[in-house]
C-alpha cells in the first residue's frame, strides 16, 4: 500500500521527469522489508543489486546491528535503499530515503560499529541522498499519517507487537540530531539533598525502561513502574505507564532494559508525567529509595514550619 501523501508528492515532481522504459514494479519478497509501509520494490535497487536475491544476502549482514536496537531509523533507512518503494506512476528512478534519514540512522548506530572496529559502509553514504526539501525523498515523518494495520509506522495503530517492529533508542541517541541542528546536550543534575529541596519535584518512581519513542524529535519514555516513591497531581499505577519529554532532546538520558530512580514534573491537566529541565534519572540503588523519604520528610516538615508562620503573622495583623 503506497500512502496517499507520497503519492501526490511523487505525481507531481513526475511533471518535470522525462518517462523511461523501466523494469515493472514488484512485490517485496526480502523478509526483513516485507513490514515496511510500502510492498512494491524495484530492481536494480540504489545499491545496484540486480535482484532481490542478491539484496536479501547483503541486508542479512546488517541484522547483528538491528539486533541492538541502536537507532529506530535503521531498518526504514536499509529497505529504503536494499528495497526502494516502487510505483507504477514513479518506475523511472526509485524514490531515495532522505539524507535526514541516513542521518539519524548512521548517527545512533555507528558508535556501535566502532566498538567492532568497523565504521559506516561508504555505500550507505549520507552524502548523496537528497534533501527532504529540496527534492523526492522519503522518510518516517511523511508516511506517518499513512493509515491502516500495513504501516508499522502508523502511531496510533493497535496491531500487536507481533506484526509491528519494536523500534527504540539507547543512549548513543542522546546527542544525536539533523546536520542543520545544534546537538543536544544534557545538563548533569546531581542527586542530592539540596537538589532535590530545591526541586520539589511532583513525583519519584523507581522504573525499568521497556522503550524509547521518537516522532518527529518529540520523545517519550515507556516505564514500567515498579515502585511509587512520591505522587501528588497525577495517579501512577503499578503499571506501564509513558514519561514524556518537552524537547527535541534525550534529556535526561535513558537506555532500554535499565531500572533507573526517576524524579520529574507533572501536567495535572493533561495527566501527564513529564521529563523536563531539573528533572532526574539515574541508574537505581537500593539506598535512594531511604534517601528520597528522608529529603521528603525534611520538605514536609519545612512546609509546616512555613505554614506555622504564616498563620502566626496573620493573627498578629
Amino acid at each position: 500500500m503506497f500512502p496517499y501523501e507520497l503519492y501526490v508528492l511523487a505525481v507531481a515532481f513526475l511533471v518535470c521527469i522525462p518517462r523511461a522504459t523501466a523494469a515493472a514494479c514488484e512485490p517485496i519478497r526480502i523478509p526483513m522489508c516485507k513490514l515496511m509501509p510500502w510492498n512494491m520494490t524495484k530492481m536494480p535497487n540504489h545499491l545496484h543489486h540486480s535482484t532481490q536475491a542478491n539484496a536479501v544476502l547483503a541486508i542479512e549482514q546488517f541484522e547483528g546491528l538491528l539486533g541492538t536496537q541502536c537507532s529506530p531509523e535503521l531498518l526504514f533507512f536499509l529497505c529504503a535503499m536494499y528495497a526502494p518503494i516502487c510505483t507504477i506512476d514513479f518506475q523511472h528512478d526509485p524514490i531515495k530515503p532522505c539524507k535526514s534519514v541516513c542521518e539519524r540512522a548512521k548517527c545512533g548506530c555507528e558508535p556501535i560499529m566502532k566498538k567492532y572496529n568497523h565504521t559506516w559502509p561508504e555505500i550507505l553514504a549520507c552524502e548523496e541522498l537528497p534533501l527532504y526539501d529540496r527534492g523526492v525523498c522519503i522518510s518516517p515523518e511523511a508516511i506517518v499519517k499513512a493509515e491502516g494495520p500495513d504501516n508499522p509506522y502508523y502511531q496510533e495503530s493497535k496491531c500487536s507487537s507481533e506484526s509491528t517492529p519494536d523500534f527504540s533508542l539507547d543512549s548513543h541517541s542522546v546527542n544525536c540530531r539533523d546536520s542543520n541542528s545544534e546537538p543536544c546536550k544534557c545538563k548533569t543534575v546531581r542527586l542530592a539533598q539540596k537538589t532535590y529541596l530545591k526541586n520539589n519535584y511532583n513525583y519519584v518512581i523507581r522504573a525499568r525502561v521497556k522503550e524509547i519513542r521518537s516522532r518527529n524529535h518529540d520523545f517519550s519514555a515507556v516505564v514500567e513502574v515498579k515502585d511509587i516513591l512520591k505522587s501528588s497531581l497525577v495517579r501512577i499505577a503499578h503499571d506501564t505507564v509513558t514519561l514524556y519529554y518537552n524537547s527535541g532532546c534525550l534529556c535526561p538520558p535513558l537506555t532500554a532494559n535499565e531500572e533507573y530512580i526517576i524524579m520529574g514534573y507533572e501536567n495535572e491537566e493533561r495527566s501527564r508525567l513529564l521529563l523536563i529541565e531539573g528533572s532526574v534519572a539515574q541508574k537505581w540503588k537500593d539506598r535512594m529509595a531511604r534517601k528520597v523519604k528522608r529529603w521528603d520528610q525534611i520538605l514536609r516538615d519545612q512546609s509546616r514550619t512555613n505554614s506555622g508562620r504564616n498563620r502566626t503573622r496573620r493573627s498578629r495583623h
